[in-house]
């Protein structure tokens, strides 16, 4: 069923389990997601980034994502992320999405405020929910930029977190996008700050590569959203290819139940580390 992510990570919140926003650009992602939710009773949330709508078109994709959760057996947001333009972030609240994000990390404090007050009124009127970021996560969503990580603020992010009323927060304390080049070193620190300082969920972005007991520490310390895009492309390439390497692939549909098997594997792996099995019923 397709739900408002503001629900979930707010119940996310009176425990330590964290939910699961996978980044999809086709419908056998959607399908190996979904199966891996169903399967554990998870609720989850479907994403796809703005940068990504070269490849997956959001008025093809997004339809696809919103009646997916629609038909799902378990709570299921839409989540509209990094978005960079007004006019994408409204063709996805038309569409349906229950979530958008504005994308204002890479600007000063207070054009990003001004900003991201306009993406929550905009939202508001579809009865969505925004998710905003302070600081600069590293890399890009795309993998083709290597930005340096900004870590944030913990005065910032009570002043925006006050004057946004946004819904939920993604930090910098370490994270990336995409594949590590090193291992990534959290600043717990930070994020025990961040979580002490304001009321409002937090995310974290850049989840690939980052180590299980981190994820861990992550949920227990305040973030409620985890994003995983690099690790679910991978998993499905991987996944793919070993297909291939093992003479499985006869014809077309082989190569399709392939992909939303990387996937589903890649979804069931998180979900346990995020602990959000069998919490579908709470939402």
């Amino acid at each position: 069923m397709l739900v408002n992510m503001k629900t979930m990570l707010l119940e996310a919140q009176k425990g330590s389990w964290a939910v699961g926003s996978f980044s999809v650009s086709n419908m056998e992602m959607v399908l190996g997601v979904l199966k891996a939710a169903e399967e554990t009773n998870s609720p989850v949330i479907l994403q796809i980034a703005e940068v990504r709508l070269k490849q997956s078109p959001l008025e093809l994709i997004g339809p696809l994502m919103v009646a997916a959760a629609k038909n799902a057996k378990v709570p299921v947001a839409v989540h509209f992320d990094h978005g960079l333009t007004k006019e994408k972030i409204k063709l996805a609240l038309d569409l349906g999405f229950t979530s958008v994000m504005f994308d204002g990390s890479h600007l000063p404090l207070e054009e990003n405020i001004a900003k991201t007050k306009e993406t929550v009124a905009l939202a508001r009127k579809y009865g969505a929910c925004v998710e905003a970021e302070i600081g600069c996560v590293g890399g890009s969503e795309d993998g083709s930029e290597d930005i340096a990580i900004n870590c944030t603020s913990p005065a910032q992010a009570v002043k925006f977190a006050a004057e946004t009323q946004v819904d939920a927060l993604a930090i910098a304390i370490g994270n990336a996008h995409g594949n590590y080049k090193e291992t990534p070193h959290l600043r717990f620190d930070i994020l025990s700050e961040v979580k002490a300082s304001v009321s409002v969920p937090l995310v974290l972005h850049g989840g690939t590569g980052i180590l299980p007991e981190e994820f861990i520490k992550c949920r227990e310390n305040g973030i409620k959203k985890i994003n995983i895009a690099t690790a679910t492309f991978d998993s499905v390439e991987n996944t793919v290819r070993n297909a291939y390497r093992d003479n499985i692939i006869k014809g077309y549909y082989d190569l399709q139940a392939a992909e939303v098997e990387g996937a589903y594997k890649n979804a069931m792996k998180h979900i346990e580390i995020f602990d959000c099995s069998n919490k579908a019923e709470i939402i």
